[in-house]
């Protein structure tokens, strides 16, 4: 029974959520704090997710740790480990009832939850947060989603407007959530000491936060480093690890001729990226992070030998998401065969110097905030409001509650753009 059946007070209303990684535990727990502030009666939380949903009050049935895949090939070695838990995921789901499921990122992962349960379970609502990257590969995934998506909550502009020209699911722009760590990303008056005025300039080091990109990138970047202190000497290199991979990351560590200092959590990451001159680093979202903290970056990527023969379907010029979002080709990008220490250690002393390719990028990085903001609450928020409006939309919402919570100054604002 929903939380819109039966007499007197309902029961809680019932999110079951569905995490593959790391990022998507982030993700979940600030839309989980949003819905608890939004919905102005109990709720609980189901489902797959980290350390941060726990103490939140999810009841966990998967860690992001015991998924951690990207790519074909990794679904093809571990096709019966992972589709064993996509099913006994999708099984808990359905038992469980809930009144609405969230899908958070992981599309490889995720939307299999999702295609089971609106199988097993249509009356339940199906909201995906975070778009695959319909836009850039495989775009014939848009109008496939519509039979088991309702809406879709996109973390970057040009997203919904993809989805009406894909004849995808609805798509709303929610914002990205990084748009809410912009305080601690951007550093304080002197917490950056300019470039000129360092003996050692501070460089990230960013292999990857999947195991199987730390392992394509560790080689290459060791030795990139190498060749950055043989031509401009001494740096502080810096290499923020998540948690989960640290060990691994420490292991591989051992044949560098140059060990960066590793520093684990987010808070010791961000110190890092207030401190830091320029990065070398993995394609993905860090690659915004960078951009949004004004640091200068040099992008490298290694396909997985299974998928190189098909870049080709590629419908973006370029991989790197701040590149993307700024609509040029601000950031070098460095893929496969192109990904050479020599040309990744070349093109980083160019921004560890003041000269034309330092300040070209972070000239572009200042438009970032007017490309990405918009007028209204934080995205985590924006995405909770969309929630709870499909929820109506299905009727699994109660009306009484969503006026009660307009009476008592909890309402939230009005719907985001959507197409």
């Amino acid at each position: 029974m929903t939380a819109a059946e039966g007499g007197g007070l309902p029961r809680p209303f019932t999110i079951f959520i569905v995490v593959g990684e790391e990022s998507g535990d982030q993700l979940g727990s600030k839309l989980m704090v949003a819905l608890r502030e939004l919905y102005p009666g109990p709720i609980t939380f189901i489902g797959t997710g980290g350390s941060r949903m726990e103490a939140l009050g999810l009841t966990p049935l998967l860690r992001p740790g015991e998924i951690d895949i990207i790519g074909i090939s990794q679904v093809l070695f571990r096709f019966r480990h992972i589709f064993r838990r996509i099913r006994e995921i999708a099984a808990a789901a359905i038992a469980a009832e809930p009144d609405l499921v969230v899908l958070v990122d992981s599309p490889e992962f995720s939307h299999r939850v999702g295609k089971i349960v609106r199988r097993e379970r249509p009356q339940i609502p199906i909201v995906n947060y975070v778009s695959p990257t319909v836009w850039a590969w495989r775009s014939s995934r848009a109008p496939k989603m519509v039979p088991y998506i309702d809406h879709v909550l996109a973390l970057l502009p040009f997203e919904p407007q993809i989805y009406v020209e894909l004849k995808g699911p609805p798509c709303t722009y929610v914002g990205h959530p990084l748009l809410e760590k912009v305080s601690v990303l951007r550093p304080a008056p002197g917490e950056r000491p300019a470039l000129e005025s360092v003996d050692r300039p501070t460089l990230l080091i960013l292999p990857g936060s999947r195991t199987a990109e730390v392992k394509r990138l560790m080689e290459p970047f060791g030795e990139a480093l190498a060749r950055i202190t043989r031509e401009i000497g001494p740096v502080e290199a810096v290499l923020p690890a998540v948690p989960h991979l640290s060990g691994h990351i420490r292991e591989r560590l051992k044949s560098w001729p140059v060990q960066p200092t590793v520093v684990e959590g987010e808070a010791a990451k961000y110190h890092a990226f207030r401190r830091a001159h320029a990065a070398l680093a993995a394609s993905g979202t860090v690659s915004l992070e960078l951009a949004l903290a004004g640091v200068p970056t040099v992008i490298a990527y290694r396909v997985e030998a299974i998928l190189r023969p098909f870049k080709w379907m590629l419908r973006v010029p370029s991989v790197v998401l701040s590149n993307v979002v700024l609509g040029e080709r601000i950031v070098p990008e460095f893929l496969d065969g192109k990904s050479r220490p020599e040309r990744l250690a070349a093109e980083v002393v160019k921004l560890l110097r003041p000269g034309t390719a330092r300040e070209r990028q972070l000239a572009a990085f200042s438009r970032l905030d007017s490309v990405m903001a918009f007028d209204g609450d934080a995205p985590s928020r924006r995405a909770a409001q969309m929630v709870l409006d499909v929820a109506r939309k299905r009727g699994v919402l109660p009306p009484a509650l969503i006026t009660a919570g307009e009476e008592s100054g909890t309402a939230p604002p009005p719907a985001p753009r959507e197409h």
